[in-house]
């Protein structure tokens, strides 16, 4: 059986993106030949005794760049085994920023190869003549690119056949339809006098579709009206449907008068 999505991983700590990917769903995924997720060691690269990966950088300053000989070759020689998937980005800030419409893109791709970064940056000649292209996961600063790859891995792999047990789950959870998902409710109906809205336990599957629809557009234009934005505003029938559900004062704050 053939993956359904390869990823390659290159990390100077292997040990933690393997033993992150060898658990639960992922975990389960790659024993079934759905994802095949390979991690490969910077280090391999090295060419000296004590396998070093990084230097000072030129002009001074504080820290230490990842050279940019060893990482050629840790690519080059998986590569040649490989060959690796493709594209091969590079996870920094200045990339590409994932979004969920990424994950779908390198999800449907088959394929994505991933560099982690580490110390001060990466030599330049990494980004202008090695990788294909660059990705970040937001304007924050970490300490190498091993918690970045997680992130995209988690976003993409989950998007492919087979890796969920519920086909569903990625057609109703938040950016799905460019909004944040409805709240979720579990037993029992009422905790410390909370109770969980009626419309979930009366088997109205009908009504329980609407509110769904409400509560993820009410959620969206009140904590991230930029999707909103993204949309081209809400249509008329989601301003009625938010008028009709008791959303009349988010909307009239939203400029969206009744």
């Amino acid at each position: 059986m053939t993956a359904a999505l390869r990823i390659d991983v290159f990390t100077i700590f292997p040990e933690l993106i393997e033993h992150y990917c060898s658990g639960g769903v992922l975990g389960r995924a790659r024993e079934r030949g759905v994802v095949q997720v390979l991690v490969h060691d910077l280090r391999a690269g090295a060419g000296d005794p004590r396998r070093s990966v990084d230097d000072a950088p030129f002009g001074g300053g504080a820290g230490m760049v990842l050279a940019c000989g060893p990482v050629f070759r840790a690519v080059e020689a998986a590569d040649a085994a490989g060959p690796i998937a493709r594209p091969l980005l590079l996870l920094g800030p200045g990339g590409r920023r994932l979004d969920q419409q990424v994950a779908r893109e390198l999800a449907d791709g088959g394929g994505v190869s991933l560099l982690c970064g580490r110390y001060e940056g990466v030599d330049q000649r990494v980004a202008d003549h090695l990788v294909d292209g660059e990705l970040s996961v937001g304007d924050v600063v970490l300490a190498g690119g091993e918690a970045a790859a997680l992130v995209v891995i988690e976003a993409v792999t989950r998007l492919v056949p087979g890796v969920l047990g519920n086909a569903e789950s990625t057609e109703q959870e938040s950016f799905a339809d460019g909004l944040l998902e409805y709240p979720q409710y579990t037993r029992p109906a009422e905790f410390r006098g909370w109770r969980v809205p009626e419309v979930l336990v009366s088997g109205n599957h009908q009504e329980v579709a609407r509110w769904r629809r409400a509560e993820a557009l009410a959620r969206t234009l009140a904590r991230r009206p930029d999707l909103i934005e993204a949309r081209g505003g809400l249509s008329e029938e989601e301003v009625a449907l938010l008028r009709a559900t008791g959303h009349g004062p988010l909307l009239r704050e939203r400029g969206y008068d009744e």
